[in-house]
C-alpha cells in the first residue's frame, strides 16, 4: 500500500479512537448525569445523526471544491472547537449544542477520508476501501474499551481524551495530508452541458443501491438499540452483551485480509459481494430472532460481522468507481449520508415497532427489508447495462 494510504488509516485509526471514547456512553451521561430521560437522550443523538448527515454532503461537496486536505483540516477544526468547548461546559443545554457542532464537524471529515484513500490507490479498487474501513473499526474496539476504563474512574477525563485524540489527529492531518494529491479536478464534460447523461445514470445508479444500503444501516443499528435491551430483558449481563461488540471488531481487524483473499479467488463482483452479505445478515436475524441465550446471540454476532465484512467496504467502492472525475467527494457524501441515516432512524423505528408490537415483529419487519435490499442492489445497475446494450448497437 502506499505511503499516503498508511498516513490515512492511521488518522482514521485516531479520529474514530477520540469519537468512541464517547458515543458508547452518551446515552448513558444524558441520562444518568444530567437527569434526562430515555427519550431526550434519543433526540440529541437524532440530532447529531442529522447533523452529520449534513455534514457528509457538505463535506464531500466540499473535497470536489477544495480537495482533501482543505476539507479534513476544516472538519476537524470545527470538531475540535466543540470538543474542546464540551471539555469545559458538558451541563444543559451546552451538551446538545456542542453534540450537533461535533456532528456535522465529524461529518465533513469521512467523505474526504475515503475519497482520498481511493485517489491515492486507484489501482488497490476495493482494497484501499477496505483499509479505512478496517481502521474504523480498530478505532471503535480501541476507544469503547478505553472510554470505559475512564469512565469508571471519571467521567470528567472523557471529554479531555476525546479531545487529546482530535488533537494528534490534527498534528497528523496537518503534518501527512498535506502532500497528498487529491487536488479538485474538472469534471469531464465534452457536451458542455450541466450533467452528462452518463453521470445522470451514474447519479441514479448510486441512489438506487444506497436504499438497499440504508435498509441494511437501519437494520445494523438494532443491536446497539432494541435487542441490547432486549438481551437485558432476558438476564443477559451487560458485560457478556459487551463482549460481542469486542468479538465483533477483533474478527474484522483479523479476518479482513482472510476475506480478502477469498473474494480474490472467487472473482466475486462488488455487486455479488453485497448480495452474499444481505444473506449473511438474514441468516444472522433469523438466528437472533429465535435466541434466547447469550451463546445463540454471539453465534448471530460472529455471521453478522461476517455479512458487514462483505457490504460496508464494498459500498463506497462502487461510488468511487461510478463517481465522474471530479465528483469523487460528493459521491462518497452520499454513501457516508445514507449510512448516517439509517443509523438516525434505525433506533426510532425499532423502537416503534416494539412498543407497539412486539420483539418479534421487529424481526419480520427486519427480514422484510433485507429482500428490498437484495432487489434494489439487483437493480441498480440496469440502467447502466442497458446504456451499453444501446451504445453496441449503435456501433
Amino acid at each position: 500500500m502506499p505511503r499516503a494510504l498508511w498516513l490515512l488509516i492511521i488518522g482514521m485509526a485516531v479520529n474514530v479512537t477520540g469519537s468512541s471514547f464517547l458515543w458508547p456512553l452518551n446515552t448513558i451521561y444524558i441520562h444518568e448525569h444530567l437527569g434526562k430521560s430515555l427519550s431526550i437522550a434519543g433526540v440529541v443523538l437524532m440530532l447529531n445523526s442529522a447533523a452529520s448527515v449534513i455534514g457528509n454532503l457538505y463535506g464531500g461537496s466540499l473535497f470536489d471544491k477544495l480537495g482533501g486536505y482543505k476539507s479534513i483540516i476544516l472538519g476537524i477544526s470545527i470538531t475540535l472547537s466543540a470538543l474542546v468547548g464540551l471539555t469545559f461546559w458538558h451541563g444543559w443545554p451546552a451538551y446538545i449544542i456542542f453534540q450537533i457542532i461535533i456532528g456535522f464537524g465529524t461529518g465533513i471529515i469521512f467523505p474526504s477520508m475515503y475519497a482520498m484513500a481511493g485517489s491515492v490507490w486507484k489501482e488497490g479498487g476495493r482494497k484501499a476501501f477496505n483499509a479505512i474501513y478496517v481502521a474504523q473499526n480498530l478505532g471503535v474496539a480501541i476507544g469503547a474499551a478505553l472510554g470505559g476504563i475512564v469512565a469508571d474512574y471519571s467521567f470528567e477525563y472523557i471529554f479531555l481524551a476525546n479531545t487529546i485524540m482530535y488533537v494528534i489527529f490534527m498534528l497528523i492531518a496537518v503534518f501527512g495530508y498535506k502532500g497528498i494529491s487529491s487536488k479538485p479536478a474538472v469534471q469531464e464534460n465534452e457536451s458542455n452541458e450541466p450533467v452528462s447523461e452518463t453521470g445522470r445514470k451514474n447519479l441514479y445508479a448510486i441512489l438506487i443501491l444506497c436504499i438497499g444500503y440504508l435498509l441494511c444501516w437501519v437494520a445494523y443499528v438494532q443491536w446497539q438499540t432494541t435487542i441490547a435491551a432486549y438481551t437485558q430483558e432476558i438476564n443477559i449481563s451487560l458485560t457478556q452483551y459487551s463482549l460481542l461488540w469486542s468479538v465483533n471488531g477483533a474478527i474484522i481487524v483479523l479476518g479482513q485480509p482472510l476475506l480478502n483473499g477469498l473474494l480474490k479467488h472467487m472473482t466475486a463482483s462488488l455487486k455479488v459481494q453485497i448480495l452474499i452479505g444481505i444473506g449473511i445478515f438474514t441468516i444472522s436475524f433469523l438466528i437472533a430472532g429465535n435466541a434466547s441465550a447469550f451463546s445463540g446471540f454471539l453465534v448471530a454476532m460472529i455471521i453478522l460481522t461476517i455479512g458487514e465484512m462483505f457490504i460496508w467496504p464494498a459500498v463506497p467502492t462502487i461510488a468511487f468507481d461510478l463517481a465522474p472525475k471530479g465528483r469523487e467527494g460528493f459521491y462518497q457524501g452520499i454513501v457516508n449520508s445514507t449510512a448516517t441515516g439509517g443509523r438516525m432512524i434505525g433506533p426510532l423505528l425499532g423502537g416503534l415497532l416494539v412498543d407497539i408490537y412486539s420483539m418479534s415483529a421487529l424481526f419480520y419487519v427486519l427480514i422484510g427489508l433485507f429482500i428490498i435490499a437484495i432487489i434494489t442492489t439487483l437493480a441498480y445497475d440496469r440502467i447502466l447495462q442497458t446504456e451499453k446494450k444501446f451504445s453496441v448497437k449503435l456501433s
